[in-house]
């Protein structure tokens, strides 16, 4: 597939037009939700910033900072759009709340895996309806991030059917949560991503969820749960995306603007590469430690994702535009179910 070939191709192209286009210095202050040095930071905003560097030869510096310097972590898109900082760094999955169309780009359970999902996003309109859809926000999306399969809870409690899921506290956030209250009467609450440790440890909560393994492994998590609880079926890929005000992005020089895309997609490839091989090593660790991991029967995770499923079709039914993005996304789903059977994938 040619993922970023398209935009590096423009990118070279105008490189060609010599160092005066490129002499525009700028400097983005970019917030993100999470803290500085976790790996969404590290894999995602502190890569792109690298990347930025890299494909603009310095004219545009990004500069990442962590949870609740400049802005509070779940504010990060409020902290563009008043004005505080230049660009934020955050995910869709915080937006749910505010308007359900963002979890059909947040992940949601049900929903396609990483390789299909990122195939949509760069090959079949996915970027493109997210991007419309931030533009009615009177913002610029550039996507930095797309995830591998997070692990579905370190959890206090055995967790092997649904009934095992009635009275859970929860940390979840998105459309996870709303699946697990309406459908599944467990009870989720949301906390900023420095928290959730000492909350699990402490028993605050029953379970939590965060991220793919490798994100989870320096949280220790863990070591402060017995269960490790898999697939993620609630999360089976996830995107991040460093947003701007549109006045931002138009006041920056025209040779600079495919650079700064080439380097989102740059990022996009090498972070969800980088999740996989370290995920691999993460459950290898996990497999050997106290905790013990529990893969859900294929039963209980058809039961999971039909619920996902049929939350997102009710929130759809609500909202044209939603229910549009959604059908496309469904129907790319199902071509990839019906015709991907040809792909050699190295798994049970």
């Amino acid at each position: 597939m040619n993922f970023t070939l398209k935009t590096l191709t423009a990118a070279g192209a105008l490189a060609l037009i010599g160092s005066a286009s490129l002499a525009q210095d700028v400097t983005w202050r970019v917030p993100t939700s999470v803290p500085e040095g976790s790996p969404f930071y590290v894999n995602f905003l502190e890569r792109f910033a690298d990347n930025v560097t890299l494909m603009t030869d310095g004219a545009v510096e990004v500069q990442p900072f962590g949870a609740g310097i400049l802005v509070p972590a779940l504010q990060v898109y409020d902290g563009v759009k008043d004005g505080i900082v230049e660009a934020g760094h955050s995910t869709p999955s915080y937006l749910v709340n505010q308007n359900p169309v963002n979890a059909i780009f947040a992940g949601f359970p049900g929903g396609m895996g990483p390789e299909a999902y990122v195939t949509w996003i760069y090959e079949a309109g996915g970027q493109e309806k997210l991007s419309e859809l931030r533009a009615q926000e009177g913002l610029k999306s550039l996507i930095v991030g797309i995830g591998s399969s997070e692990i579905m809870a370190h959890s206090n409690k055995e967790i092997r059917s649904t009934e095992d899921l009635k009275g859970l506290k929860y940390r979840t956030s998105g459309p996870w949560a709303e699946v697990m209250r309406d459908y599944f009467g467990a009870v989720p609450t949301v906390v900023p991503p420095g928290e959730i440790y000492t909350l699990l440890e402490r028993r605050g909560v029953d379970a939590i969820e965060w991220a793919p393994p490798s994100a989870n492994l320096p949280e220790g998590f863990h070591e402060a749960a017995p269960y490790i609880i898999t697939p993620g079926i609630h999360q089976p890929t996830f995107l991040w995306e460093v947003v701007l005000k549109q006045e931002t992005w138009d006041a920056l020089d025209e040779a600079l603007k495919p650079k700064i895309e080439a380097a989102a997609e740059l990022t996009t490839l090498q972070a969800l590469l980088n999740f996989y091989d370290k995920d691999m090593k993460a459950m290898e660790t996990f497999s050997g430690s106290k905790a013990e991991v529990i893969e859900l029967d294929q039963s209980v995770q058809d039961e999971l994702s039909a619920a996902g499923v049929d939350w997102i079709k009710k929130k759809a039914a609500e909202d044209a535009g939603m229910a549009a993005i959604l059908d496309e996304y469904l129907a790319y789903k199902d071509r990839w179910a019906a015709q991907s059977g040809y792909l050699i994938r190295n798994g049970h």
